[in-house]
């Protein structure tokens, strides 16, 4: 059993304590790769501390690589040396290689239901052109000079009427900083609230976050979900200073948080100084059901949450363009120290972005996108129904989003129906790859399945090929 000490007066919280210090064994040899730790409750019981603190630091040292999980079995300390890695056999002379000992191309995937994709078909190509000539015809030479560090004047005030439009959010221009992409705009935030203290994570969740996180330096805090969203006990427990989350549509489980969780997630922020909300509202463009949910900024009275976006969903992910907005006391310290950085996406899609926004193209675009994306839904689910899945298990996380979740009854693991899929050309992911720490041991078998870039007749024979690759799993399990 390990034989930790522990202060309870220190500044750092309790599983950070117990993070590092297993670190520290495990980088001095006293825990050799292999070596299986105590579970969570043995070891909770036995440093007399509640088994989320043990849960917190177990996930920062599989966030960070240094444990591996097996389910079932444990925890185990994998520390893989540069020389253990294998290097491709120098071929030998002798007989010639027989054909079945080739390995064979993987089937290819004809049918991608990935997460990271959307449809571009149905840009608005000629409008965008349109635009661009306006732009290089009117603005000339202000296209050539610098940007302005957090974007041109047009584009921020263009999303600050969107903004309050569509999400509540009452905004200033001088408010809003226009960045390539969420995770430039995530690094600048990190640089901006300090490394210091931990950074929790929705587990599972978007994987990027906490990669960002860790590379800065700062400690990855994962934190479990129940049905309502990220705990706020569990955050609490964790000693974590900002919290990632992604409340209108939880990626990848599609929870979309109550009210009351939001305001408990307010109060959280509100209970000590320097403890922020960053709100990624990835897609909120996409709900189906009902109405849109207002951003958790617009509910914010205490400057706590900082409210990050991009038209990666709505447009194209190669527009490149994100934004946040900041609090306005966070705004004064980022304007003195922070508009050194040069702005990171050209003027000339800012001023073409500015008046697709301005003229209205936006709104009629994602309009129309919605109307698209209901349609690959419904024929996913109907093919879904008539090819026999719903036999094995049930889809959820419908209402928004171009991704939605499949959970099976019983039967295989997650690795065998992802891998019986890929056999037969359908791509489809584990909900375990979104998470950082290991399932328990009586979780159901679930799969994410992104919908974006499939048009709405190729959901039956995409159905056809997964009824056809799980139907012996599910018999035989």
């Amino acid at each position: 059993m390990l034989t930790l000490t522990l202060d309870p007066k220190a500044r750092q919280p309790l599983y950070e304590q117990i993070y590092r210090k297993i670190r520290q064994e495990i980088a001095a040899g006293v825990l050799p790769p292999g070596t299986r730790l105590p579970s969570k409750r043995s070891l909770a019981a036995h440093l007399e501390v509640s088994v989320v603190t043990v849960e917190g630091a177990y996930s920062q040292l599989l966030a960070e690589g240094y444990l591996r999980s097996e389910p079932k079995r444990g925890f185990f300390v994998w520390m893989p040396e540069p020389d253990e890695i294998p290097h491709a056999p120098v071929p030998a002379a002798g007989p010639a290689i027989s054909p079945a000992s080739v390995e064979r191309p993987e089937t290819p995937v004809l049918y991608d239901f990935a997460t990271n994709a959307v449809d571009t078909v149905h840009f608005p190509f000629a409008t965008w052109a349109k635009l661009m000539r306006e732009v290089l015809s009117q603005e000339d030479s202000a296209l050539l000079a610098s940007s302005p560090p957090q974007g041109v004047l047009e584009l921020r005030e263009a999303i600050v009427r969107y903004l309050y439009s569509f999400r509540g959010i009452r905004a200033k221009p001088e408010q809003i900083v226009v960045g390539a992409g969420s995770e430039y705009l995530t690094a600048l935030l990190l640089q901006l609230l300090g490394h210091d203290g931990g950074w929790a994570v929705e587990d599972p969740g978007y994987r990027k976050a906490p990669l960002l996180f860790s590379h800065a330096g700062a400690l990855v805090c994962p934190i479990p979900l129940d049905e309502h969203g990220l705990r706020v006990d569990a955050l609490r427990w964790s000693g974590a200073r900002v919290a990632h989350i992604t409340p209108s549509h939880h990626f990848p489980l599609g929870t979309v948080m109550p009210v009351s969780r939001r305001q408990a997630l307010l109060n959280w922020a509100m209970e000590k100084p320097g403890r922020y909300l960053i709100e990624d509202d990835y897609d909120s463009e996409f709900r189906f059901d009902g109405r849109p949910i207002p951003a958790l900024q617009s509910l914010d009275t205490g400057e706590r949450v900082i409210y990050l976006n991009t038209f990666a969903k709505s447009l194209a992910p190669s527009l490149r363009i994100g934004f946040m907005v900041l609090p306005p006391h966070l705004l004064e310290r980022y304007q003195k120290e922070f508009l050194f950085y040069a702005s990171t996406v050209p003027s000339f899609e800012q001023y073409t972005l500015a008046r697709f926004l301005e003229l209205d193209h936006f709104e009629r675009h994602v309009r129309r996108m919605r109307t698209i994306y209901r349609q690959r839904r419904d024929a996913l689910l109907a093919a879904a129904e008539a090819a026999g899945l719903t036999a094995w298990g049930t889809f959820s996380g419908t209402g928004s989003g171009l991704h939605l979740l499949f959970q099976a009854s019983a039967g295989p693991s997650e690795r065998a129906l992802v891998e019986a899929a890929a056999r037969t050309g359908v791509g489809v992911s584990p909900l375990s790859d979104y998470a950082l720490t290991p399932p328990e041991p009586d979780a159901p078998p679930t799969l994410v399945m992104g919908y974006g870039p499939l048009d709405a007749g190729e959901m039956a024979p995409a159905m056809g090929r997964l009824a056809k690759a799980w139907s012996p799993l599910f018999r035989n399990g």
